[in-house]
């Protein structure tokens, strides 16, 4: 019981951590391109995730639904590993899509295996730690992000929208939700769009400063950005986005985004590890 409650003091990414995240984003990219959500190949990705998740020892539910898109209904599949220490209390998620841009010849290792990967190494992290310290967290593989026309009630979002549902017929109460979206880019910037939950933004600068990552590690920007984090503020739930998206060959052109120029050679072990730190400081604060 004592080396249990130990385990369990806080969670914590280590370099080895970040190694099995950037191992795990190279894998999926290598063996799941494209993995394009509703697809033949978003299915395969799916369980190249769920093996994946088993091999490390993780305990990781499926969810396979049917949702209404541009072309008609189309199956998609969402991933969860939960870690349960107080049943009554709030639920933290943390997520990342895994799916790539439609009608693109995009690798995704940025946008969607990096964060994927990042959350693998984060639950397995978590796992032989004993599990969370206090309250219940969930860690979400999202299907679906990516539209394939354009933004809209039956375009894009469906893993997230989803998973929100879910949650709210289930009768769970969700204290945060977090979206990570593209934190391997070797030249790491994360950003908190404007569209996000105020509180949760302040928290996450302390949680930069107790990581070690200095102030300027998280970066307020004005724009608003869709990502996953909109499906659980429309439930009235704060939720928070973590992006990097200045990711291009020179600042600010972003030209890597959604080519066939997003591969894994942009991202680097030192930005999973930075990011995982953060994530785990950020938790350990919130739970």
């Amino acid at each position: 019981m004592i080396a249990s409650l130990i385990l369990s003091a806080s969670i914590a990414f280590t370099a080895s951590d970040a190694h099995f995240a950037f191992e795990c984003a190279s894998n999926l990219v290598a063996n799941c391109t494209p993995r394009d959500a509703g697809t033949v190949r978003g299915r395969i990705a799916a369980n190249w995730i769920l093996d994946t998740a088993s091999a490390a020892g993780l305990d990781i539910r499926r969810d396979v639904f049917r949702a209404t898109t541009p072309y008609g209904e189309r199956t998609f599949t969402n991933l969860y590993c939960e870690f349960v220490r107080e049943p009554s209390a709030e639920w933290v998620v943390v997520m990342s899509h895994y799916d790539t841009k439609p009608g693109t010849a995009c690798p995704g290792a940025n946008d969607g295996a990096s964060t994927t990967g990042l959350l693998m190494a984060l639950a397995r992290s978590i796992a032989d730690r004993g599990g969370v310290p206090k309250g219940n967290l969930m860690i979400l593989w999202t299907d679906g992000e990516e539209c394939i026309r354009g933004y809209s009630e039956n375009d894009g979002f469906w893993g997230s929208r989803r998973a929100a549902d879910e949650l709210e017929r289930r009768g769970r109460r969700v204290r945060a939700a977090i979206c990570l979206d593209m934190l391997g880019d070797r030249d790491l910037k994360v950003t908190v769009p404007d569209n996000s939950d105020s509180t949760l933004a302040r928290i996450s600068v302390h949680a930069a400063r107790r990581a070690g990552l200095g102030d300027g590690f998280i970066t307020s920007i004005p724009e608003e950005v869709k990502d996953d984090h909109l499906a659980f503020m429309s439930k009235g739930w704060r939720a928070i986005d973590f992006i990097d998206f200045d990711y291009g060959s020179v600042p600010g052109r972003n030209d890597w985004w959604h080519t066939k120029e997003d591969t894994v050679d942009k991202l680097s072990v030192e930005s999973l590890h930075a990011s995982g730190r953060f994530v785990a400081e950020f938790l350990n604060i919130i739970l």
